[in-house]
């Protein structure tokens, strides 16, 4: 059986591991001033290298040399036999499939007894996270004090799983992800010994696919390699599931040219023809990250083809920042939404029709003209303004909702209140805790102020995402659409309610002022 190319390029040697150089130094100057540590935690994303650490630190400690700023040496028999997987003095331990209490209490009863081959036994705990809380509580005494000759390494993808009480008994170290640079440079070399054609391009691909992680990096040129031809850009982004669809681009020109029918007839041809609708989602969310970069002018990070890249210049110049921001959240949502559904495209025309809602983007060059779905424009006052979309602009279809202002009064606001609240419960516990916390002040230009008695809270309302969520649960309860915003009252700086926000007083007041008569 062919072994695989990520085991085949593990590390033998500490200047072969990439991009760990605060841990490799470390646990080398630890081996050659003989002041090993007897438990590690090794911790970071997984295939940056933790287990090709704890090996190599395994290596080191049981290593013949005679320098000892040269182990391990990998010509020894001690080095040799744990390359092969024969050193009898290595123990591997899988945490996910042996998380009892009983497991530990075994490991602690054959801890005591001496190595058979080396200097030290050392104990390699991978995704020690796994561990049952009882089987944790077993294992602090042995790794506070355990025997001379036993060193344990610990290893995890999620530190914060790990008991505080087992952190304080190690010697923590964090594994980061390892640059695109170095995973490129890896690769080519592993192409150039293994007579592996690819594109540059497709390499380029591959490390970024990989998201920093040198072995999936090295897993997926194995699997392209085993096409048995050339790896290619179109080969690499179609095994891959990276390639701009044309389904894609049609979704993003219907959203510019406001045309739901369209958009929603790519979404369920690319289904039909197979596509699965998370990978479509990823791909549309990759699609508008680059449109994103182009617009904040990081061009230079779009790795795409000529002929996609000029789609996007034009994509870019089409939709504004806004638009992209929010229509990347909503695809996103679909994307990452792991429960899925009993329609596998519900996910997918939910996040279209959502950025439906959007405003398309003002054509200079011609007079304003009533689109689809034209937009609500409310005056906002500057003082209650928060950040995000949409705390400025509330799109509406034309007729469908009550106009603000002359037809909802605070009364009306202060009787509905309690079900806005359970609307919002429904979707959110932490949001429907402060608007608890909130006290309704009153309805101000057409928008509805809610005073808060610190800035903290204020802040935490003011989020795009909480006054999107409120907002939709006041239409929903009153059927009117009505902007809301927070305000601080109690200090010093809050302005009374007839003083304009926008007037010099409010100006004078937010630069350290205060009002001290009114006549």
């Amino acid at each position: 059986m062919t072994q695989a190319l990520y085991r085949k390029w593990r590390p033998l040697l500490w200047d072969e591991v990439v991009s760990q150089e605060h841990i490799v130094q470390t646990l080398k100057n630890a081996v050659a001033s003989d002041r090993v540590a007897h438990a590690y935690l090794f911790s970071g994303p997984r295939g940056t290298g933790k287990t090709t650490a704890a090996r190599l630190l395994a290596k080191a400690v049981n290593c013949l040399n005679a320098d000892v700023t040269h182990r391990p040496c990998n010509v020894c028999a001690h080095c040799l036999a744990v390359n092969d997987n024969r050193f009898m003095d290595l123990i591997e331990i899988d945490a996910a499939s042996n998380t009892s209490v009983d497991d530990v209490r075994d490991l602690r009863d054959k801890i005591n007894f001496a190595p058979s081959q080396g200097t030290y036994k050392v104990y390699i705990i991978d995704e020690v996270h796994m561990l049952s809380t009882a089987a944790f509580n077993a294992l602090l005494k042995t790794l506070e004090e355990p025997p001379p000759h036993a060193i344990f390494i610990l290893a995890t993808t999620e530190i914060h799983k790990i008991p505080a009480t087992v952190l304080s008994r190690c010697q923590r170290h964090e594994f980061r992800r390892v640059p695109l640079g170095e995973i490129t440079r890896r690769l080519n070399d592993i192409c150039k010994a293994e007579g592996i054609e690819a594109d540059a391009e497709a390499i380029n691909t591959i490390a970024r696919q990989s998201s920093g992680g040198m072995r999936d990096a090295i897993s997926l040129l194995d699997q392209l390699s085993s096409t048995g031809g050339k790896i290619t850009l179109d080969l690499a982004q179609t095994v891959l599931g990276t390639a701009t669809s044309q389904s894609v681009l049609s979704m993003i020109q219907a959203v510019i040219d406001q045309q739901p029918g369209v958009g929603l007839d790519e979404i369920h041809r690319a289904l039909d023809g197979g596509a699965d609708s998370r990978s479509l989602a990823r791909q549309i969310v990759d699609y508008l990250r680059n449109i994103m970069l182009i617009q904040m002018g990081n061009g230079e990070q779009v790795e795409v083809p000529m002929d996609t890249r000029s789609q996007m210049v034009k994509h870019a110049a089409a939709l504004p920042t806004m638009v992209v921001l929010r229509m990347m959240r909503a695809f996103n949502a679909a994307a990452t939404d792991v429960r899925g559904g009993w329609s596998p495209s519900l996910g997918l025309e939910l996040a279209f029709a959502e950025v439906l809602e959007l405003p398309p983007q003002p054509d200079a060059a011609a007079p304003a003209r009533a689109s689809v779905r034209p937009v609500v424009h409310q005056a906002v006052p500057e003082s209650t303004r928060g950040p995000g979309p949409s705390s400025q602009q509330i799109p509406a279809k034309a007729g469908d909702q009550k106009p603000v202002g002359s037809l909802v009064t605070l009364d009306a606001v202060n009787k509905a209140w309690k079900n806005v609240s359970h609307l919002v419960k429904a979707k959110d516990t932490s949001l429907a805790a402060l608007l608890n916390s909130g006290k309704l002040l009153e309805i101000r230009e057409g928008v509805l102020i809610l005073a808060f008695a610190s800035e903290i809270l204020q802040e935490k309302f003011n989020r795009p995402d909480n006054l999107d969520l409120t907002r939709k649960a006041l239409h929903e309860a009153l059927g009117v659409d009505l902007v809301v915003q927070g305000v601080v009252v109690g200090t010093k700086n809050t302005l009374p309610a007839h003083v304009k926000p926008d007037g010099m007083v409010a100006a004078a007041n937010q630069l350290g002022g205060e009002i001290v008569d009114i006549t």
